[in-house]
């Protein structure tokens, strides 16, 4: 099945007609991502020391524009939304599970270079920075079964970014976009509890995204 999806992609690449990648270019990609946080936590404090949370994966929907300010480098704006869940590993809190879920939204500016700038396979690479909010922060039932009514925020973040992906050619108006990211990302979770008072887990996210779309040339 793998071979049957891989070869039409590199035929289509092979045979496209060479596409020029100019300066005043502007580009539209839509991809399905996911994301998968690379998550370090520390401890639920003050009342659970040692207990460290997990943050899951999610899969979602992108877009991004891409403007050329030359023939080989572009910049590039990242739009995309997640949800995540974040659930206790040990102790009570890993007996309650999932504890907090939130919405994460990173807009991400990156500039990038392509090296091809004439062809019908345009590898880049990029690096700039991510403004994530977290927003619609909500405590589980099983938390709040278990410490009464609690309140979740998690504070915003800034970090870098890096990118690496290539457009293939599919005609000289849409191609094929494979693209990966790694978005430095940390937050401080806080609840506060009815009958724990108020806890705090610091939680580096540091996601890698992989994401497979197409672009169009506007």
């Amino acid at each position: 099945m793998r071979k049957l999806i891989v070869l039409p992609v590199i035929a289509a690449g092979l045979i496209a007609p060479p596409a020029l990648a100019e300066k005043g270019d502007t580009y539209l990609r839509i991809r399905g991502i996911a994301v998968t946080p690379t998550e370090r936590s520390g401890s639920v404090l003050p009342g659970f020391p040692g207990e460290k949370v997990r943050v899951n994966d999610s899969v979602m929907p992108e877009i991004d524009v891409t403007h050329m300010v030359t023939d080989h480098v572009g910049v590039e704006l990242i739009a995309a939304t997640t949800k995540h869940a974040a659930s206790g590993r040990t102790g009570t809190t890993g007996t309650i599970g999932r504890l907090a879920s939130t919405w994460v939204l990173p807009p991400t500016l990156t500039v990038q270079y392509h090296p091809i700038a004439n062809g019908p396979v345009r590898p880049y690479v990029g690096a700039g920075i991510n403004y994530t909010l977290f927003y619609a922060e909500d405590a589980s039932k099983g938390l709040e079964a278990a410490v009464g009514k609690t309140k979740v925020s998690m504070s915003d973040s800034v970090g870098y970014a890096l990118q690496a992906g290539v457009d293939i050619d599919l005609n000289k108006k849409i191609f094929l976009n494979l693209d990966a990211k790694y978005l430095d990302i940390s937050t401080v979770a806080t609840l506060r509890t009815t009958a724990a008072g108020t806890q705090k887990v610091k939680i580096d996210l540091n996601p890698v995204v992989i994401g497979v779309g197409v672009g169009f040339r506007l």
